[in-house]
């Protein structure tokens, strides 16, 4: 773990239009198999935690974030789950985004996590219902992709060299010279990934950096697909939601 003296100081940004702000490198927590973690973050600057209902089996991940907020000042946490994936496994993907739905999966997580607020409550994927055809999970790990985007590792690792840190903080470093508005959430079940994490804020990169790591892997050289299609139409960037009829 690192000390107090390493930890770096964690910048703070506004995220959306309403005056959310949040620390500029957040923690997903959908990897998390025990409380022990967000503590651990918190000592670090990672005030940002992000859950869902839909993680973990019979919603443990949000029980456990809420045990863990226990041992943490909440004045100081931003706190976000999702609602709106009902039912997601290897045969199907079943979304709902009703507003009674919404309301109800709100409270149910108000419960689960013991709070009496949540600082960000967004939907998880788009109401509409898409059967998976294909049930891999992460598609650009399969063997028909796998040595191909290990090239690509290789280049980010010897990068990653040139600027004195790993390739983990590289890659997160880039991701947070994205903007503003930018917050990563990578998730970890071990603590020594969290320090290498946090240690992503110290990487400066200049525009000519970026370039350079932009270029090193193309996106027309990464193989496969981010995630199975089906579910990726249902992102916000893909889905739509039909017109609200006019009274």
């Amino acid at each position: 773990m690192a000390t107090e003296a390493q930890i770096p100081e964690m910048p703070r940004v506004k995220l959306g239009s309403q005056g959310l702000e949040v620390s500029k490198l957040g923690f997903g927590c959908m990897g998390l198999n025990g409380i022990y973690n967000s503590p651990v973050a918190e000592e670090e600057g990672i005030t940002f935690f992000d859950t869902s209902a839909i993680y973990g089996l019979d919603h443990a991940n949000e029980i456990m974030v809420g045990k863990a907020l226990k041992h943490l000042p909440r004045e100081k946490i931003r706190l976000a789950t999702k609602f709106g994936i009902f039912k997601f496994d290897s045969t199907q993907v079943v979304i709902k985004g009703r507003p009674e739905y919404v309301r109800s999966c709100c409270e149910a997580s108000l419960k689960r996590l013991n709070v009496e607020y949540i600082d960000l409550y967004y939907q998880h994927r788009v109401d509409i219902t898409v059967p998976i055809e294909d049930t891999g999970a992460h598609p650009r790990f399969t063997r028909q992709y796998l040595e191909q985007n290990k090239i690509l590792c290789t280049r980010i690792e010897a990068l990653a060299k040139g600027y004195g840190c790993t390739p983990a903080q590289l890659a997160l470093a880039w991701v947070l010279h994205q903007g503003d508005d930018t917050v990563p959430i990578p998730g970890t079940t071990k603590i020594k990934n969290l320090d290498d994490n946090v240690g992503s804020v110290r990487v400066k990169l200049t525009e000519s950096d970026l370039k350079e790591i932009s270029d090193a892997v193309p996106i027309n050289e990464v193989a496969g697909p981010r995630t199975i299609e089906s579910f990726l139409r249902l992102s916000w960037k893909f889905a739509d939601t039909p017109p609200k009829a006019s009274k």
